[in-house]
């Protein structure tokens, strides 16, 4: 469990790196979901996942805040 939310996050940075939207969209779901199931059944505390999920929006609306503006 702890180890798929390690991979969702690495492929979700992946796609951000890459500036595919789309993708890191996909992803950011996807990560925000396994983070909360982890929650859930104990094996990440409530804080580290909320954290975890809140840097992960931040990168997210930062990296394509720009491409929104422009």
């Amino acid at each position: 469990m702890k180890s798929e939310c390690r991979t969702f996050i690495r492929k979700f940075v992946e796609a951000v790196q890459k500036k595919d939207q789309k993708l890191a969209a996909e992803a950011l779901k996807k990560v925000q979901s396994e983070l909360d199931n982890a929650y859930r059944k104990g094996v990440i505390k409530r804080n580290a996942a909320s954290r975890k999920k809140s840097r992960m929006a931040h990168l997210y609306n930062v990296t394509f805040a720009a491409a929104a503006a422009n």
